[in-house]
């Protein structure tokens, strides 16, 4: 018998449009269809009986029994971010922070503690503070270092969960390093890597657990779906498998088919962000109005070189301060012709935030001080429009102050 052939290693391009290997679509179609059902039939109650019996000993014979439980196109979808993240497995949610708070539910533990980084999306800081404790489960809040993880871990803890980068500041975690803690205290990993994307950062090979991404973001690329996603290893994500299904919290067929048609260019997307992230980020650095700004790509990044260390490229989000107070900065951002107020990041268009506005209007103005929320913060998601314009734009505005 002929030795089977090790399938060769493929190329995040390759992965994007194929997955690890190549499959024939229904009805010969090139594109994944729209399975726009509910529910799926059986011809008789012993297809009925086998279909249960493999499901119980986890393996699939044909496609699900309810729509709840899953649909042809999520499954292709999710089948090719796995590919592309080098997970087991891939879990699709109906947006980001479903992902994130449905994967946080599945591994809590009554009277447990978890550990969240500060500088961790506002909302998912929101569910720590607001609704955990009204599960019995405790947490602590902690800056983005490894030594101050090890100290708030106490004998309950479970869970440890972060960002990297943290939006809106960008702070680079040292991966191997929280890692090495979690795993010297037996404390799962979970990682929110929207704003790095599979294509510039690996987490799990760095030996992270779960990684969330909110595939609305560089995943989709358009500006046109919402969705999350969660991966790990296959056996690691049963639990929130069985969740999902129970809950329901799964992306329609549509938002499917637009995520994974996104996946096609996604390598190719990636490659211009990176550039043109770094490009506008140095331009914003030298002009005389604009005070300091984040971006891991350049040197004065307090974790430029951990960055460099575990990124390929850092995407194109950048933060920085306008010299000047509201007024100017809102007058700097309404000058602006490229851009489209309004929050997101990672899709073709280029948009732009005041973030003590946009994203924390309702708070104290003591809470948005404590946490470098100033007025004249901005923060610009660059699209695919070329970068010389982009910079153009921006310094016709920064002239207008």
């Amino acid at each position: 018998m002929p030795k089977r052939q090790k399938t060769p290693k493929r190329g995040p391009a390759t992965l994007a449009i194929h997955g690890r290997e190549r499959r024939r679509k229904a009805h010969h179609a090139v594109s994944t269809p729209i399975v726009q059902t509910s529910n799926y039939s059986f011809e008789s109650m012993t297809e009925v009986v086998e279909f249960m019996t493999a499901k119980g000993q986890g393996r699939i014979i044909r496609e699900q029994e309810y729509g709840r439980y899953g649909n042809p196109t999520q499954q292709e979808a999710e089948r090719k971010l796995a590919a592309i993240e080098g997970a087991g497995r891939a879990i699709l949610f109906s947006s980001g922070m479903s992902a994130v708070i449905l994967t946080l539910m599945a591994y809590m533990k009554k009277d447990g503690h978890i550990i969240f980084t500060s500088d961790c999306y506002r909302q998912t800081r929101d569910f720590a503070t607001n609704f955990l404790t009204k599960f019995g489960v405790q947490n602590t809040i902690v800056a983005p270092d490894a030594k101050a993880i090890e100290k708030a871990i106490r004998p309950n803890t479970n869970i440890i969960f972060t960002e990297s980068p943290t939006n809106p500041f960008l702070r680079v975690l040292d991966l191997p390093a929280i890692v090495q803690v979690a795993r010297r205290h037996k404390v799962l990993t979970m990682i929110d890597a929207t704003l790095a994307t599979p294509h510039n950062i690996r987490p799990l090979e760095l030996g992270v657990d779960f990684v969330i991404h909110s595939a609305t973001k560089y995943l989709g690329g358009h500006n046109d779906l919402l969705a999350g996603v969660t991966l790990g290893a296959h056996a690691l994500l049963e639990d929130l498998n069985k969740l999902q299904r129970m809950i329901g919290a799964i992306p329609g067929p549509l938002t499917c088919f637009l995520l994974e048609r996104g996946l096609k260019t996604f390598p190719l997307r990636m490659e211009h962000h990176n550039r043109a992230g770094l490009q506008v980020a140095r331009a914003l650095e030298k002009h005389p109005k604009v005070e300091k700004v984040w971006y891991p790509g350049l040197k004065s990044h307090p974790d430029h070189i951990i960055a460099k260390q575990q990124m390929s490229g850092f995407g194109s989000m950048i933060s920085f301060l306008v010299k000047g107070d509201v007024k100017a900065t809102r007058q700097f951002i309404d000058a602006l012709e490229v851009f489209l107020i309004t929050p997101s990041l990672g899709g073709t268009e280029s948009l732009v935030t005041q973030m003590s506005t946009m994203s924390f209007f309702d708070y104290p103005l003591e809470y948005r001080q404590s946490i470098g929320m100033t007025d004249n913060l901005v923060r610009v998601a660059l699209g695919l429009e070329d970068p010389e314009d982009i910079i153009a734009d921006l310094y016709q505005a920064l002239a207008q102050i």
